[in-house]
């Protein structure tokens, strides 16, 4: 079965980028461009990664990761977040860290090291799952 990965992303280009690197046989893609959008499907749907842009309309990245890891739905307290951003200011990432995310990545995005990533907390998940 094909990880369900969810991408919180505002920025039209960029969506097009994360689309297009993970729209395949591999995996299955929901897409969402504002943080209450994402929310929402985070709580209807199941999941096993999420993609999160920092910089949203609406509600902004870190309080998004802080709502998912206080989700009353138990399979979103621990999915993997990766803070995907254009933030690159010191202290940037640990504020990613702080509000939830496991990782945090700048953009420009690196498209070898954002499918290792996801793979590695892929199969980090998995494992999780079958102990």
């Amino acid at each position: 079965m094909k990880p369900n990965i969810l991408c919180i992303e505002d920025h039209p280009d960029n969506m097009t980028l994360i689309r297009r690197i993970f729209r395949s046989d591999s995996y299955n893609l929901m897409e969402a461009r504002t943080g209450a959008q994402g929310l929402s499907i985070a709580e209807s749907q199941d999941l096993d990664l999420v993609l999160l842009d920092i910089n949203l309309p609406d509600i902004d990245g870190y309080e998004v990761a802080r709502r998912i890891r206080s989700s009353t739905k138990s399979t979103l307290v621990h999915i993997p977040i990766i803070a995907v951003t254009a933030n690159a200011l010191r202290g940037d990432a640990k504020k990613a860290h702080d509000a939830g995310c496991d990782v945090y990545m700048s953009k420009p995005i690196n498209i070898i090291e954002l499918l290792d990533t996801v793979d590695t907390w892929l199969c980090k998940e998995k494992r999780g799952s079958i102990q």
